[in-house]
């Protein structure tokens, strides 16, 4: 049998804030977000650094795409935890 090649491109997380965020002022505060409620319920945060998108959720789950390992994926998470953290329940 061939040994078959692959290679990782993309890596899907999902995470969990523990608190509900004020996506509206996330969205007029955060730069490079776009929240748009009456098409979908979560606001789309892009990072330059780590390359990657987050998904956020009001009640503080979050989606992290497009990074290429463990590593990006703590990353993009830790930075988008900082960058919404005031916009955070209690």
């Amino acid at each position: 049998m061939a040994k078959v090649e692959y290679e990782v491109v993309n890596m899907v997380a999902s995470a969990n804030l523990g608190k509900e965020v004020d996506l509206y002022g996330v969205a007029m505060e955060v730069d490079n977000v776009e929240y748009e409620p009456e098409q979908f319920p979560g606001a789309i945060l892009k990072l330059k650094k780590p390359a990657a998108s987050l998904l956020l959720f009001k009640n503080g789950k979050m989606i992290c795409t497009g990074v290429k390992n463990e590593k990006q994926v703590e990353e993009a998470i830790n930075k988008a935890y900082e960058l919404v953290k005031a916009y955070m329940d209690g």
